[in-house]
């Protein structure tokens, strides 16, 4: 009888980051659209510039897809929508 191979189990980059440099308020995610935008635009929780803020949304997206309502991914991308917007305006500033 052949031996089967077993999938090896993948470890997760996710959760190896620990970084206290950029971190958004607990519950942050489930608030208004321009409120979302606003605190990740401060220098309080993106001192590296609009950018990072604009990453953290992504990496929330991307992480907690799966389980997001309809409503609640499209307030997420309006959020997004409104930070590139003040990248933007940075951007030509």
């Amino acid at each position: 009888m052949a031996k089967k191979k077993t999938k090896k189990a993948k470890k997760r980059w996710v959760a190896g980051v620990k970084t206290d440099s950029t971190k958004p308020p607990a519950g942050l995610f489930t608030k208004k659209a321009a409120l979302i935008a606003r605190t990740l635009a401060s220098k309080r929780v993106s001192p590296k510039g609009l950018a990072s803020g604009m990453r953290m949304l992504n990496y929330y997206i991307n992480r907690a897809g799966q389980n997001l309502s309809a409503t609640r991914k499209a307030e997420l991308q309006r959020a997004k929508r409104l930070l590139s917007q003040k990248i933007a305006k940075a951007k030509v500033a």
